[in-house]
C-alpha cells in the first residue's frame, strides 16, 4: 500500500482523538417520514439496555402510532418541561435534567426540530451539541431533506422549501450513521393506511415530498450521504493507520499527448455516468514534450472541465508508479488507460511496457483499457508534426549532435593521449567515461549512437590487430562485450537520472514562481501595490503583457486596449467569466481576459501572448489560473484589511466624539450657566442688589466668560494642530519672562494661587515661538493649581541640564498613579485627576504634549519630589544666539 504523509496522519489521529473525548453522536437517517427512524432507534435502545448500558430518552415524537408508543414503554423517560408561550402550554426537551443525571446514552428524536421561543437555544441539534460536549452519546433521528448542504438540491426535487435544517458540520462528531430505508411503493402504502400520519394531512402529504419521483430522488440522496460518511469514516482510519484503500465510486482517466485524449475524455464521462461515479483526468508529462502533445493534452483537459471532471498535469519520469500514487491520492477506485493503436514495433513495446508495470503492482484498482473510436484514423495523427515516440527521438538538435560528437571526439584524444605517452592501458574506462557524459547531455537514442562510435574507435584505434575491426584474442572478445554492456548500463542510467532532474526542475517551475509572486504580494499593504506587483510578476513568468482594474484602479497601459477590448474586459469583470482569447466568448478580442473573483465584485485581469501562439499550453494556462488565485486572494486580504481598519477608524471616531460630547456638555454648560444666571439675577433684581453685589455678579460673568473662551481655544486649537500642524515663529525670548507671563494670566483666574518660582541663575534666553510656549506652561499651571491644597504654594523650578532647559512644575495633590502618567497627555483621557477630571475637557496636556514636541522637546509626569503630588517635567533644546 502506499504510504500516507506523517502529518497527514498525526491529523488523523488527533481529529480521531478529540472526538473520542466527547460524547458520539449515532443518527438515524430516512429519505422521509415514515421509514421507520424512530422505531429503529428504539429497538436499538432496548439492545442497548439488555447489555448493560444506562439509556434514558430525552424526547420522543409518537406521531399517534401505536407500535411506537409501545416502545417507550421500559425506557426511562426524562420528564419534558413545559414551556408557556401564546398562551399555550408546550412541552420540551429537559436539557438541564440531562445534564444533571448525565446518563451514558439519551435518545434525542427529530434533530431538525426547532426549539418554542425563548428557549435556550433556537433549534434542538443545539441542545444535541451540548450534550455531547458534556461527554454523554446521543442516539437522534433525521431525514434528508433536513440536511443544510441538501436544502436548494431539495427544493429543485419538490418545490418546497424546508425551513429546518442541521449544518453539516455536526457530521463531523458522528460515531455512526445508519440508513433506515423502504421501498417507495410500501412507503405509499404506509401513508395510504393512515400509519404516517394523520387521515386529515395524508392527502396533503402525497401532493408534496410522497410522490414517487421525490421519494425516489431522496433515497438516493439519502443512500448517497451514507455512503460519503462510510467513506469519510474510513479515509480518516486508514490514514491514522498510515495506508489507505480507496472505495469511493471514482474514475481517473490517464492520458497522454494523442490525438485520441479528447475522444477518451468523452469514452471515461460515459463510464463515469454509467457507474453514477465521481471522475477526473490525468496527464504525466516528462522533462520535455512536443508543442502538439501540449495542444492535445490541453484541449482534453479543456474538455474534461466543461464535462465535470477534475484535471491533475503531473510530472515525473516513471510513468506507473506515478498513475498509481495518484489514484491513492485523488481516491479513484477504477483507473482507466486509453490504448491507442500503434503502427510501430517500438511503440507496441513501449505501450505494453507501462500496462504490465500497473498489472504486475499490487494494488486495489480496477484498471480498465479504453479503445479509441476506430472513426479516428492514422491519418490524423499523421497530420500532427512530433507525434510518434520514434519521431520523437530522432528529431535531433544541432546542438546536441554537436556537443556529443565533441564529446566523443575528446575521449578518443584522451584516450590517444593515454595510451601513446602515458602507457595507460584500461582504455575501455575512458570511453565508457565518455559515454556517461554523452548521457549526462543527450537522449537515449544519441547515447546509443554513441556507444556504438565508441566501440568503433576503441575496436579500431586499441585492440590488437590495431586499425582494423577483426578482433584476434579471446580476452579481447570478452573486453569488447563488457565495453559494451557497461557503456550502455551507464548511457541508460545517467541517461534516466537526467531526464529526472529535468522532470522535477519542470514540476518545481510552477512551484517557484507562485512562491516569488506570494513572496512579492505578502509585502502589499494597498490595492494599486498588489496590482502593479501583479502586472510586472505575471508580464514575466508568463512572458506576455499584463492589464489589471479592480473597481476604478488600473495596471498596465490603458492605450494598449482598443474599443472591443473594453466591452470584453467590463463583460468579464460584470459576469466574472473569462473571455476574448482562448475562449469562446468574445474571441475577437487579442487579449485573454480573466475574472478575479472577490466579495460583493469582480476585478478582471488582460493577459496578451504572442500573435504567434494559437493555443496556450496547459502548462501556462494553469500557471496563470494558479497566479490569478493568489492575486484574487491577497486583494480580498487587502480589501478585508480596509474594512477591518474603517470600522476601527470608526469606531475610535465615535469613543473620540463620545468622549468630546461628554467633556464638552459639563465644561461648557457650567460657565455658560454662571454667566445666564448672573446675568438673570441682574436683570431681574438689579434695583434690590447693592454695588457689591452687582461687581460680584459682573466678575462672575467677565472670569466665567473668561473660563468659557480657554475651552473653546483648546478646542480650536486641538482642531489646528491635528490637521493644519504648527508654524513656529521663533523669537529670542527669556524663561523669567515667560514664566511671569504665564502666572500673571494665572493670577487673573485664580487671585489667591501661590506660586513659588526658583530660576538658577545666568540662564540663556529661549529660541522659541512665545506665544505657544506661554500657552503651555500656562495650561501645566492651571492644571496643578486645580488640585494643589489650599495654601499649599505650586512650585517652578528652572535649570539647565544637558544643554537643555528643564523646567519642572510641581504641585502636592493627590498626585497620577504610575500606570497612567504616560496615558494623561491623550486627548479626552478621562480620570479622575488633573486635566482629565471632571472640570477639564482633557485637552490641556495634550495640547502641551504637541507644542512642546513641534519644538523638539520632551514632556513627562512623574511623582512628587517627596512621594506626593505630581511634577510635570518640561525639556526645550537651548540655542546659541
Amino acid at each position: 500500500m502506499m504510504q500516507i504523509d506523517r502529518n497527514e496522519k498525526a491529523d488523523a489521529w488527533l481529529a480521531h482523538t478529540q472526538r473520542e473525548q466527547s460524547g458520539r453522536l449515532t443518527i438515524f437517517l430516512g429519505a422521509a417520514p415514515g421509514v421507520g427512524k424512530t422505531y429503529a432507534m428504539l429497538t436499538r435502545a432496548h439492545e442497548l439496555m439488555q447489555q448493560g448500558k444506562q439509556v434514558v430518552v430525552g424526547v420522543v415524537e409518537t406521531h399517534g402510532r401505536a407500535d411506537t408508543a409501545r416502545l417507550i414503554a421500559g425506557l426511562n423517560v426524562i420528564p419534558r418541561r413545559v414551556v408557556e408561550y401564546q398562551d399555550r402550554k408546550l412541552e420540551e426537551m429537559d436539557l438541564d435534567q440531562i445534564l444533571h443525571i448525565k446518563p451514558e446514552i439519551v435518545l434525542v428524536d427529530e434533530l431538525a426540530h426547532r426549539n418554542v421561543p425563548g428557549s435556550r437555544h433556537e433549534y434542538r441539534w443545539q441542545d444535541v451539541n451540548e450534550i455531547l460536549d458534556a461527554g454523554i452519546n446521543v442516539y437522534s433521528t433525521l431525514n434528508i431533506q433536513h440536511l443544510e448542504s441538501l436544502n436548494d438540491v431539495v427544493y429543485q426535487i419538490t418545490g418546497i422549501r424546508v425551513t429546518e435544517t442541521v449544518p453539516d458540520a455536526l457530521l463531523k462528531r458522528l460515531k455512526d450513521i445508519r440508513l433506515v430505508d423502504l421501498p417507495v411503493p410500501e412507503l405509499l402504502e404506509r401513508m395510504k393506511h393512515g400509519k404516517i400520519y394523520l387521515d386529515d394531512m395524508a392527502p396533503h402529504a402525497l401532493q408534496g415530498f410522497f410522490k414517487p419521483a421525490h421519494l425516489t430522488a431522496l433515497r438516493d440522496l439519502a443512500i448517497q450521504t451514507v455512503a460519503g460518511q462510510v467513506e469519510i469514516d474510513y479515509r480518516e482510519k486508514s490514514v491514522a493507520q498510515g495506508r489507505i484503500v480507496p472505495i469511493q465510486n471514482h474514475v481517473m482517466l490517464a492520458i497522454d499527448g494523442s490525438v485520441f485524449a479528447e475522444d477518451l475524455v468523452r469514452r471515461a464521462h460515459r463510464i463515469a455516468e454509467r457507474r453514477n461515479a465521481t471522475w477526473s483526468v490525468i496527464s504525466i508529462q516528462k522533462s520535455k514534450t512536443s508543442s502538439a502533445q501540449s495542444l492535445a493534452v490541453s484541449k482534453a483537459f479543456n474538455l474534461a472541465r466543461k464535462l465535470g471532471a477534475d484535471t491533475y498535469l503531473l510530472y515525473s519520469h516513471q510513468i506507473a508508479p506515478t498513475i498509481l500514487q495518484a489514484a491513492y491520492d485523488y481516491g479513484a477506485s477504477n483507473i482507466l488507460l486509453g490504448k491507442s493503436p500503434k503502427k510501430t514495433l517500438l511503440e507496441r513495446i513501449r505501450s505494453e511496457h507501462i500496462a504490465d508495470q500497473l498489472l504486475d503492482k499490487q494494488h486495489p484498482f480496477e484498471i480498465t483499457f479504453v479503445q479509441p473510436l476506430k472513426a479516428t484514423s492514422y491519418s490524423a495523427q499523421a497530420a500532427v508534426p512530433d507525434q510518434t515516440w520514434l519521431q520523437q527521438y530522432t528529431h535531433f538538435q544541432a546542438r546536441e549532435l554537436i556537443e556529443s560528437v565533441l564529446i566523443v571526439l575528446a575521449g578518443f584524444i584522451i584516450a590517444v593521449i593515454s595510451d601513446h605517452f602515458i602507457g595507460y592501458t584500461e582504455l575501455a574506462l575512458i570511453f565508457v567515461v565518455t559515454v556517461l557524459v554523452v548521457a549526462m547531455r543527450a537522449r537515449m537514442l544519441m547515447t546509443l549512437l554513441s556507444v556504438f562510435v565508441c566501440f568503433l574507435l576503441y575496436n579500431y584505434f586499441f585492440i590488437e590487430p590495431r586499425f582494423t575491426f577483426r578482433i584476434s584474442a579471446e580476452r579481447g572478445v570478452i573486453t569488447i562485450v563488457i565495453f559494451i554492456l557497461s557503456a550502455l548500463l551507464v548511457g541508460r542510467l545517467a541517461n534516466q537520472l537526467r531526464a529526472q532532474v529535468l522532470s522535477l526542475r519542470v514540476a518545481n517551475s510552477v512551484s517557484l514562481q507562485l512562491q516569488e509572486l506570494e513572496r512579492k504580494l505578502s509585502t502589499c499593504v494597498d490595492i494599486a501595490q498588489v496590482l502593479s506587483v501583479s502586472k510586472q510578476h505575471l508580464e514575466s513568468a508568463l512572458k506576455a503583457t499584463a492589464w489589471l482594474r479592480v473597481s476604478e484602479l488600473e495596471a498596465g497601459d490603458r492605450s494598449q486596449l482598443n474599443h472591443k477590448d473594453h466591452i470584453a474586459a467590463d463583460w468579464t469583470q460584470k459576469n466574472g467569466q473569462p473571455c476574448g482569447r482562448f475562449t469562446n466568448t468574445l474571441t475577437q478580442s487579442e487579449w485573454w481576459f480573466n475574472p478575479l473573483n472577490l466579495a460583493g465584485e469582480h476585478g478582471v485581469i488582460a493577459l496578451r501572448f504572442h500573435p504567434d501562439l494559437d493555443v496556450i499550453s496547459f502548462e501556462q494556462q494553469r500557471l496563470a489560473e494558479l497566479m490569478i488565485e493568489d492575486i484574487a486572494q491577497t486583494l480580498a486580504r487587502v480589501l478585508l484589511s480596509f474594512q477591518l481598519e474603517n470600522s476601527r477608524v470608526v469606531a475610535e471616531t465615535e469613543k473620540l466624539r463620545s468622549a468630546l460630547l461628554s467633556s464638552v456638555s459639563h465644561d461648557l454648560r457650567s460657565p455658560l450657566a454662571a454667566m445666564i444666571g448672573s446675568a438673570d439675577t441682574l436683570k431681574y433684581y438689579s434695583v434690590q442688589l447693592s454695588d457689591t453685589d452687582r461687581d460680584s455678579l459682573l466678575d462672575t460673568i467677565h472670569i466665567e466668560g473668561e473660563r468659557l473662551d480657554r475651552y473653546i481655544q483648546n478646542l480650536l486649537d486641538m482642531t489646528r494642530l491635528g490637521h493644519q500642524g504648527l508654524t513656529l515663529s521663533r523669537a529670542w525670548i527669556s524663561i523669567d519672562e515667560l514664566i511671569g507671563s504665564a502666572t500673571q494670566r494665572l493670577k487673573r483666574y485664580q487671585p489667591n494661587i501661590q506660586i513659588d518660582t526658583h530660576i538658577a541663575p545666568n540662564l540663556p534666553a529661549l529660541y522659541v515661538h512665545p506665544a505657544l510656549i506661554e500657552q503651555a506652561l500656562f495650561n501645566v499651571l492651571e492644571n496643578a493649581a486645580k488640585f494643589s491644597p489650599d495654601a499649599v504654594p505650586i512650585q517652578v523650578k528652572i535649570s539647565a541640564v544637558d544643554e537643555q532647559f528643564q523646567i519642572d512644575i510641581i504641585d502636592l495633590g493627590i498626585g497620577i498613579p504610575e500606570q497612567e502618567r504616560e496615558q494623561i497627555f491623550d486627548m479626552f483621557y478621562t480620570m479622575q485627576r488633573g486635566d482629565r477630571g471632571k472640570t477639564g475637557t482633557g485637552l490641556g496636556l495634550a495640547i502641551v504634549k504637541a507644542i512642546i514636541g513641534a519644538h523638539m522637546g520632551s514632556i513627562e509626569a512623574m511623582a512628587g519630589p517627596y512621594g506626593q503630588g505630581t511634577q510635570i517635567r518640561i525639556r526645550l533644546p537651548q540655542h546659541q544666539e
